[in-house]
């Protein structure tokens, strides 16, 4: 058996940092893969030691081509690059990623891989990786909401010529220590568990699952590179939250309603799929009473009409309550961001439903700065401006057919949630 100091080694590489804000960091805002990618693929192409990516939906697409091209390129040079994709989000283009990268000694894992039909039955399979995290060497990282694919592509309906309204984020400082952290655990947690598989397969028992466990120990063993203290002269102050199954499961939920009950003139949220449990929805209802001026940018043009349904059967509900909805029409929304007054702004890859709150792994950056706020409040401005602010009581109906309309959702969502063994209320 393994000695007690690497049990506890292993313990911290599958683990995820603990929330808390740290001073002197740069975070720039990028809007779409239009600015993102660009970025990573210079901070790929110039890193010296290690490069670590996680993303639910890893394309085939130029743009996921490009970045696949800087990573077979890092790992040529001798950078140790590690990737894990969902085994859901990439499923239909994870052998041609494998192809990609064979040969160039890129460390690729899938996190619950679905590669037979009785996959689904194993627990936990609804429990994804849902984060989209990037980053190299300690010093450069960028976390948001935009998969590896191109915003004019989508999975389900095609190529269009507006791009998705998206963000991530580009971190320098010390912040991007804990996204390092949390992409490593991502990547470890996948590695143990293809580990595990396999010891099972060959019906290998005794001490070869602990050997396992210490292989990978010795092989990420000494890769962590300091971060370069220059980045402590930087001013701003950002937090890096993290949502998992263990720990941390309702973190950033709690961060996005002790923002909105604090809130005092403005909060503006933008995100696809929306269906908050009570306590988040009591806050924008407290806030929008008090004078707080709350709006919610909703997808116009729909990608999963159930999700849309679910979100709308809110709509009387928070409009009652002086909560201004806008539904985004020029192209898919697929943006998670928020801003709270002029100095609380969060961007990242959590949806506000029971997915996200309650199940997925997610990650969010929450900043504290004036300057990023107004940069976000721009964007918003901008958005809401080309949206259709939906009037309360058009089209959406009230009495006793908007009462079943929400009815059945939460039905719905209660069993979605047992299925995935999430008890106790939402």
């Amino acid at each position: 058996m393994p000695a007690r100091e690497d049990l506890a080694r292993l313990r911290a590489w599958t683990a995820v940092p603990a929330p808390v804000y740290l001073g002197g960091n740069q975070v720039q805002l990028l809007e779409g893969g239009d600015a993102l990618f660009p970025g990573m693929c210079a901070a790929i192409d110039a890193a010296q030691h290690e490069v670590w990516l996680a993303t639910y939906i890893f394309h085939d697409d130029p743009a996921a081509q490009g970045i696949v091209k800087s990573l077979r390129q890092a790992a040529l040079r001798g950078v140790a690059v590690h990737v894990v994709v969902d085994g859901f989000g990439s499923k239909a283009t994870l052998p041609m990623l494998r192809q990609a990268l064979e040969g160039a000694q890129v460390q690729l894992e899938v996190f619950r891989p679905l590669e037979r039909w009785w996959a689904w039955l194993q627990p936990g399979q609804l429990r994804r990786l849902h984060q989209k995290l990037c980053v190299c060497d300690e010093t450069v990282a960028f976390v948001g909401g935009i998969n590896i694919i191109d915003d004019r592509h989508d999975m389900n309906h095609g190529w269009t010529d507006t791009p998705r309204l998206d963000f991530a984020v580009q971190v320098q400082g010390p912040l991007a220590r804990s996204v390092h952290a949390t992409t490593r655990a991502m990547w470890a947690r996948a590695h143990l568990a293809r580990a595990w598989r396999e010891e099972v397969r060959t019906l290998a028992r005794g001490a070869r699952p602990a050997r396992q466990a210490m292989d990978l120990l010795r092989q990420l063993r000494g890769a962590t590179v300091l971060a370069d203290s220059a980045a402590a002269q930087l001013p701003m102050r950002a937090a890096f939250i993290v949502r998992d199954n263990l720990r941390q499961r309702r973190a950033i939920e709690r961060s996005y309603v002790e923002a909105i009950r604090k809130a005092q003139r403005r909060v503006d949220i933008a995100v696809p799929y929306f269906y908050p449990g009570r306590s988040f929805r009591r806050a924008l209802r407290a806030a929008a009473r008090r004078g707080v001026q709350v709006r919610l940018l909703m997808q116009g043009k729909v990608d999963y009409r159930i999700a849309a349904l679910a979100a709308r059967a809110l709509y009387d509900e928070l409009q009652a309550n002086g909560v201004r909805i806008f539904e985004y029409t020029p192209a898919f929304l697929h943006a998670k961001v928020a801003l709270v007054d002029d100095d609380w702004a969060t961007v990242g890859s959590s949806n506000i439903d029971p997915l996200s709150l309650l199940l997925n792994l997610e990650a969010n950056v929450v900043v504290r700065d004036a300057d990023f706020a107004l940069a976000l409040a721009q964007r918003f401005d901008a958005a809401f401006a080309v949206s259709q602010e939906v009037h309360a009581g058009v089209a959406r109906g009230g009495g006793l057919r908007g009462w079943l309309r929400r009815a059945a959702v939460a039905w719905a969502a209660n069993i979605y949630l047992r299925l995935a063994g999430i008890t106790g209320r939402y």
